[in-house]
């Protein structure tokens, strides 16, 4: 069985797949603030409710864009498991060549996102990630990562406006019915959820210009179905694209 860690600034997500599925996901907060005691704990106590043991561990996979927990967590993998993990970085995967000015500063979860869309789709692709950072990766059917697009997440982006003003209460992520707040809370969703469509719709228009009308748009990260209003402007929403992308590198590392 192999076992994936995503490490993002808002989640950590751990999954396990046994060849053919994925068995078992968890998903639970980051927190630079908590110990590695507090993180070894919190592993053994989730796998110990769902009836995994170590032994059945026999790869695993690890992706970090906090580098406060990196180093943490790379210890505590080698603990539990007996060997260290396979640790991504951009170069891990040669299959995508990557075309940025300055390919270390991508970070690992876009670059799994990336072999995720180009080993699944074969398509010239779009991955649009929602998550605390809304990003666009873009990468064509040769595997070539062509760059990336990065604009504040959904809950950072109210995060930002409530944290900043006064008298502002905080708000959910719902779309109201009417596209005119009638209140603090419409008013703000409105703004910031009905301006995301606009938001996503221009980059996906502006790139393609650039690249060509042919690339697909995919959809992937926690908040990907939250903007109801782009349903028909992805061919695809995949929650599980970036520990995907995760797997498919564990899988041929080595190979």
């Amino acid at each position: 069985m192999q076992l994936v860690v995503d490490i993002g600034n808002s989640n950590i997500v751990l999954a396990l797949h046994d060849g053919a599925e994925w068995k078992h996901t968890f998903r639970f907060e980051t927190s630079k603030e908590e110990s590695s005691l507090y993180y070894k704990m919190k592993i053994v106590n989730l796998f110990w409710e769902a009836g995994i043991i170590p032994s059945q561990i026999e790869k695993c996979v690890f992706s970090s864009v906090v580098p406060e927990l990196k180093n943490c967590f790379e210890k505590i993998l080698t603990e539990l498991f007996s060997k260290p993990p396979i640790v991504v970085h951009p170069s891990i995967y040669p299959k995508i060549k990557l075309l940025t000015d300055n390919p270390n500063e991508l970070g690992t979860d876009l670059f799994a996102n990336a072999v995720a869309a180009h080993h699944l789709f074969k398509k010239d692709c779009i991955v649009v990630d929602f998550g605390t950072a809304l990003t666009f990766t873009v990468v064509s059917k040769e595997g070539e990562l062509l760059g990336v697009n990065i604009a504040p997440g959904l809950k950072t982006a109210i995060q930002a406006l409530v944290g900043t003003t006064s008298q502002l209460p905080e708000v959910y992520l719902t779309l109201p019915k009417s596209a005119i707040g009638k209140n603090t809370n419409s008013a703000i969703q409105n703004g910031i959820l009905r301006g995301y469509v606009g938001l996503v719709r221009y980059q996906l228009h502006s790139i393609r210009r650039e690249v060509g009308e042919q690339y697909i748009a995919v959809a992937t990260g926690g908040l990907s179905k939250i903007l109801g209003g782009l349903q028909n402007d992805f061919e695809v929403v995949d929650m599980n694209l970036t520990v995907e992308g995760l797997r498919i590198i564990g899988e041929d590392f080595g190979n």
